[in-house]
């Protein structure tokens, strides 16, 4: 593949009838403008937020009332208001549809499999939110959900979001201090578990850790059946009580929502926790709704009746982002376990036979299906296969041309990025543009998104912070315990005035798309050198012998020194010449300022749940200060292998 050509071009019809083209030529005409491009419209949509995001309610077709004002105090980040006369229910317009079609699709692993249709899901929600009622649940109260991402999860997000209560998950994988460490904040009224769920092929037990969580947060708890005994758990937990028995004695009826105003909270999600107890960030009804609506339905050309994947947990933000396909009558395929068992190709095999539209993943998990050898062009039917999508870390260069070269050669490749913090993206795909290899394609709509330095100054063809200059609907309600806003303004609005700062290194590119570098404050800087960990991974995870990498500064001779930790893959040891070898890729690749001081061999590399890797927590670790919030690891035995290294002594 040439670098001085794209890796894909929007054919004519995208151009003319995606969504993205239809809403732009609509608002076009509705507002009497006329975008010559995309960039116009973008321009656009980020001068007159009021009318654009009024166009996005409209055109999508938001049930409830929006209110004749669409923003006030919009010049003041903190202070604005989106819709403040507004009231919707969010679970409203996901569950607008109705019939025999599928609505819901559940793998879990090779154990489970069966199918919710629209009608059912509505069933099914209408007995939960029958149930919640008759436990005293209302607005503004919590329920707390520790599950797999299966079908019952979704309905008793939905039950919860529909009479206003307020709705937070993790995955039965966190440990119960992590698990503690979130709801115990939060204070719910209802705790929901699963009986145990399936990993790798394995039966994993939660029934110790579930009585602990249930009888520390002392509320009546639901067993959701899936992998265990729920009754047998039920009885065994203080207030425990099978899905079954919670939702007996009562019949399905016509769903009642309760329409609230666009702020009221939806969600409470949670930062990672690795360096302290994990922020609780509250994210509105109306904010996660529009943006969502405007990522999946223009960005992401969703449209009713497509099925929508997205591999992730439920402690990950990307199942708030997959739950709101239903809003555009979606079929959601959710999957729950491995993707590598029981071997490399088993989403490709769901994708295939399901004829997915939309495959949602991660960075790690592309590079992992590269380096196992797995080639779906050759072996898989993804002829339904249109737009794949990459978060959780940057997608590498190599990682753009192995999706073309062994996964599917005319499929739009989003690379987004985002977060928990605004339950949604920054920076993500676009029907419009062409995907150039290792560039994000560009801000989302109606985002004030920009690159400053330093000085607080916009910057091009340089690395800088990545910003938002605007106010938009997704920014959180608050963060939940932070009365007087003190921890907020803290996470976003210190580094800027009055301008949002995400904590990523990023750089805008000739083609108007974006680079990111990793995190701002995992930056390497060398010599005063600002250096992304990311430009390292892409030149050292594409050597076969490298599985994994994690790279960090090390505080040494009044300066900062790169140390690169590689977690080699089965077989390899790290020889003189392989050292040699990988710091000459990185020379030849990125610079001689990237080339670390030293290169160390481990077993594992800590990560968080959703498969990040933790360069701050081995940093601390490093340099003898304590890691704050272990439970919040996958792994965290794996931070002992950092400590007291005799190579990072000299």
């Amino acid at each position: 593949m040439q670098a001085d050509r794209p890796l894909w071009v929007p054919g004519a019809e995208i151009l003319e009838r995606s969504p993205m083209a239809q809403f732009m030529s609509w608002c076009g005409q509705r507002f009497g403008r006329n975008f010559a491009d995309y960039d116009a419209f973008h321009a656009w949509s980020v001068a007159e937020r009021g009318d654009f995001w009024t166009a996005v309610w409209d055109f999508c077709g938001v049930v409830g009332d929006r209110g004749e004002r669409a923003l006030i105090n919009g010049d003041r980040m903190l202070d604005a208001r989106f819709f403040p006369d507004a009231t919707l229910n969010f679970a409203e317009n996901l569950l607008r549809n109705s019939g025999a079609g599928d609505a819901l699709v559940f793998r879990g692993e090779d154990k489970v499999s069966y199918r919710l249709s629209w009608d059912e899901l509505r069933a099914l929600v209408s007995r939960l939110q029958q149930a919640m009622k008759a436990q005293g649940i209302g607005k503004g109260d919590r329920v707390a959900a520790m599950m797999p991402n299966m079908p019952e999860t979704i309905a008793l997000m939905l039950a919860t979001a529909s009479i206003g209560a307020i709705w937070s998950s993790c995955s039965p994988d966190f440990g119960e201090q992590g698990v503690l460490d979130r709801f115990g904040q939060i204070g719910p009224k209802l705790f929901i578990a699963c009986d145990g769920y399936w990993y790798n092929g394995k039966r994993q037990d939660v029934a110790g850790k579930v009585g602990a969580v249930a009888s520390r947060l002392a509320v009546p708890t639901v067993i959701v059946p899936y992998a265990g005994d729920s009754v047998s758990l039920a009885g065994a937990v203080e207030g425990g009580v099978t899905l079954a028995d919670f939702i007996a004695g009562f019949e399905a009826k016509p769903l009642v929502f309760e329409r609230l105003p666009f702020s009221h909270p939806l969600y409470v999600l949670f930062s990672s926790g690795t360096t302290g107890v994990p922020k609780c960030i509250v994210h509105s009804a109306g904010g996660a709704l529009l943006q969502h609506l405007k990522e999946q339905r223009f960005h992401c050309g969703l449209q009713e009746g497509e099925k929508l994947f997205y591999f992730t947990t439920c402690g990950w933000m990307m199942w708030n982002w997959l739950v709101s396909g239903l809003a555009s009558g979606a079929t959601l395929c959710l999957f729950d376990g491995s993707p590598f068992y029981p071997n490399g190709n088993v989403l490709f095999d769901y994708a295939a036979e399901e004829r997915f539209a939309i495959f949602g993943t991660s960075a790690k998990y592309i590079d992992a299906v590269r380096k196992g050898g797995f080639t779906p062009v050759s072996t898989h039917d993804l002829s339904a296969l249109r737009l794949l999508t990459s978060t959780g870390s940057p997608l590498s260069p190599e990682g753009f041309t192995f999706v073309y070269e062994g996964i599917k050669s005319d499929v739009q490749l989003a690379s987004i990025s985002g977060g928990t913090d605004i339950v949604s993206c920054f920076v993500l795909g676009n029907p419009l543009k062409p995907v150039w290899r290792g560039e994000i394609q560009g801000p989302g709509l109606g985002l004030a998104m920009d690159v400053w330095n330093d000085e607080g100054q916009p910057v091009r063809g340089e690395k800088g912070e990545l910003v938002c200059t605007k106010a938009f609907p997704s920014m959180p309600v608050m963060f939940w315990n932070d009365p007087e806003g003190t921890k907020y303004r803290a996470a976003y609005f210190e580094r800027f005035d009055n301008v949002w700062c995400h904590g990523d290194f990023a750089e805008w590119t000739p083609h108007g798309g974006i680079i990111i570098h990793g995190r701002s404050d995992a930056t390497l800087n060398p010599g005063g050198v600002r250096i992304g960990t990311a430009e390292i991974y892409n030149q050292v995870e594409q050597m076969e012998e490298v599985a994994e990498a994690l790279c960090i500064g090390q505080d040494w001779e009044d300066d900062v020194r790169v140390i690169l930790f590689v977690r080699l893959s089965p077989g390899v040891e790290l020889t003189d010449e392989l050292t040699r070898a990988i710091k000459n890729r990185i020379r030849t690749g990125a610079s001689p300022r990237h080339v670390p001081a030293k290169i160390i061999a481990v077993a594992d590399i800590p990560r968080t749940k959703s498969g990040k890797i933790v360069e701050l927590a081995v940093r601390d670790v490093v340099h003898g200060r304590p890691v704050k919030n272990k439970e919040a690891l996958a792994n965290p035995e794996a931070l002992d292998l950092f400590a007291g290294l005799d190579a990072l002594k000299s």
